[in-house]
């Protein structure tokens, strides 16, 4: 075991079924890793409440096939965090940790912020990938009114500025996040992720979020990519995940139906089969 490996023992609390999971650090990332390192990659990015160990489910299902990864973004779970959190810096972040693992053209899962980030990248290195999923994301958020961004943040950050913690605030946010029908497992990991998530580290990532705009990039994206929305998702609506579909020449669109925000932990068999369906096509 090399000095950046540890091998950590599920606390029932805070872990998943997963008997053992290899936590890793490289270019100042920690992540989580299964499967075969000669396989074809896959690497799964969370969202601004999530953590690597949130994929756990996807990591067990893909490493059967795939090199499976799921990284902590800059400040989550041991992650150095960023100077200065820009979409652009998290952007620079990905592809370094993607040089560091020497990852020869990954498949990307951006779920969320992770798949704001994944737009980024691809908007500067458009081959970078071999295929991609952006599940459950935006490619514009929200206006570019000055007062609406004011609104936006204070509406995101005045409970914390209210001495709530994130851990106050994790049960209701995922409550509000969440379809019909849903994992209580799965909800109950993806709540203890976001309830561990840094005040600063949530702060940070919901000033960088203000002003992304990719739309104009989409059409730059090369590899086959999945735009897969979830029907009682509030938070990036199906409808607007369509229109991004609509923009993308490689594009397939699928929905999860009764699916919130968080359907890869809320439906995760199938996300996978979503996943599985895509891949089996644009790997083959």
């Amino acid at each position: 075991m090399s000095e950046h490996e540890a091998q950590i023992l599920q606390p029932a609390h805070q872990r998943t079924q997963m008997e053992v999971e290899q936590v890793r650090e490289r270019a100042g990332v920690t992540y989580l890793e299964s499967g075969d390192p000669a396989a074809t990659p896959i690497l799964f990015l969370h969202g601004i409440g999530g953590a690597a160990r949130a994929f756990a489910g996807q990591l067990a299902h893909f490493g059967a096939r795939y090199r499976a990864l799921a990284w902590n973004m800059p400040g989550y779970e041991g992650s150095a965090p960023l100077p200065l959190v820009t979409m652009e810096a998290l952007a620079a972040s990905l592809g370094a940790f993607i040089a560091a693992l020497s990852l020869e053209r990954p498949v990307l899962v951006g779920h969320s912020i992770g798949g704001m980030i994944v737009q980024r990248l691809l908007a500067e290195a458009p081959h970078a990938a071999r295929a991609v999923v952006l599940a459950q994301t935006s490619a514009a958020f929200g206006s570019r009114d000055p007062a609406w961004a004011e609104a936006f943040i204070s509406a995101r950050l005045g409970p914390l500025d209210a001495g709530r913690s994130m851990a106050d605030l994790a049960p209701e946010i995922i409550r509000q996040s969440t379809g019909d029908g849903a994992d209580p497992a799965g909800l109950a990991l993806a709540q203890d992720c976001m309830a561990h998530v840094p005040d600063s580290t949530y702060r940070d990532m919901i000033l960088a979020m203000p002003g992304f705009d990719q739309r104009d990039a989409l059409a730059r994206i090369a590899a086959p990519t999945l735009l897969l929305a979830g029907s009682k998702d509030q938070s990036a609506p199906a409808a607007g995940m369509e229109r991004m579909a609509a923009k993308i020449r490689t594009a397939r669109y699928a929905v999860i139906e009764g699916a919130g925000h968080l359907a890869y932990v809320e439906q995760p068999a199938r996300f996978n089969a979503a996943l599985d369906a895509f891949l089996d096509e644009a790997l083959r």
